[in-house]
């Protein structure tokens, strides 16, 4: 009886729109499906997003090594300065975690990383070998540094974070204009990680974009031979605190704003990180889903996967990350909403 109860209620919560008093969240149906089928929101989460209480949750994993988050937010904002604030990505992504931070021209430049230090805790070139580097590099890159990098030289450490900056643009190049230069596998450790292959599970694991933007998932997976109308694409980097060492990663960005259109969605996918993700892939949706006017709902999901939570004790390492997950999720959507509603 009471499972049949909590059933309607749920059914009666999400179908079409969501009133507590005379408040209403007259939500998108692309965007109801995906909220109660793909991502498991609960009917008491879509209440209190109403409450304006942030929302989270996280994502079932459907293999070993990933792990996944889903919150949600309103915000009492036009959903038009979010997009706005997202370009500004320098400032957006302003955080105690990010030490550095930078977006690459079209085409990049060596000049985009100027602003990026490597440091030795970010890149040791004389520990760096084949099968033992602190950061993810291919085998030939690693063959090639002892070559193209003096480690006896006064100035080695200068050297290093020139050759890696070098390398990374090559990278970042050949993955905008599909040419040859990317990096298919990683052979800093015991086990070779195809980020390639990754990130195409992680991509199959997440179909809620193609539901939202038939095409998109195709265009991320073959980006640039395969492109949408109406996707804007840009690059950054950055460099994050995290873990014993920081990380230095390059984030593709993809936003479409169609004319008019209730929903628009951005994906965020990792092209390249110097430790610890394997591949990631997020999703931001931001729908006008209430009768007031100037506010919308910003859901975002996100599924990654790490080579570290796979192996003995891997249960606990993945509660420990999909805690910090939710956490750090929580925080990003209430400063968003703080930021955009003081823009007013």
């Amino acid at each position: 009886m009471m499972r049949t109860l909590a059933a309607m209620a749920a059914v009666a919560a999400t179908a079409g729109v969501l009133r507590i008093g005379a408040q209403a969240l007259d939500f998108d149906p692309a965007v109801r499906a995906v909220l109660t089928g793909h991502l498991r929101f609960s009917a008491n989460e879509l209440s209190d997003l109403l409450r304006d209480r942030t929302v989270k949750h996280d994502l079932e994993s459907h293999t070993p090594g990933e792990f996944g988050a889903a919150g949600a937010v309103r915000i009492h904002a036009p959903k038009t300065a979010f997009f706005e604030a997202v370009r500004d990505i320098v400032h957006f992504k302003r955080d105690q975690s990010v030490l550095q931070i930078g977006r690459f021209s079209d085409p990049p430049s060596i000049g985009d990383l100027a602003g990026l230090t490597v440091h030795n805790d970010d890149f040791d070139a004389t520990s760096c070998r084949v099968h033992d580097c602190g950061i993810r590099l291919p085998a030939e890159m690693i063959r090639r540094l002892p070559q193209e990098v003096d480690v006896n030289a006064p100035n080695a450490q200068e050297q290093a974070a020139a050759w890696f900056k070098r390398a990374l643009l090559a990278d970042v190049t050949a993955y905008v204009t599909g040419g040859p230069g990317r990096f298919l596998q990683y052979d800093d450790g015991d086990t070779p990680i195809g980020p390639l292959e990754e990130f195409e599970g992680v991509l199959a694991h997440m179909p809620e974009i193609g539901a939202l933007v038939p095409g998109l998932p195709d265009h991320l997976a073959r980006f640039p031979a395969s492109r949408i109308a109406d996707a804007e694409d840009f690059l950054y980097w950055s460099k994050e605190k995290f873990g014993v060492a920081p990380f230095i990663s390059v984030t593709h960005v993809t936003i479409v704003r169609r004319t008019l259109a209730r929903t628009c969605v951005m994906t965020t996918r990792d092209v390249y990180s110097s430790r610890y993700i394997d591949a990631s892939l997020a999703l931001a949706i931001a729908s006008d889903a209430s009768v007031a006017a100037d506010s919308f709902v910003l859901v975002y999901a996100n599924r990654a996967r790490a080579n570290a939570l796979k192996g003995r004790l891997s249960g606990l390492r993945r509660s420990i990350v999909a805690r910090r997950a939710r956490a750090a999720l929580d925080d990003s959507l209430k400063t968003i909403k703080i930021r955009l509603e003081k823009r007013r």
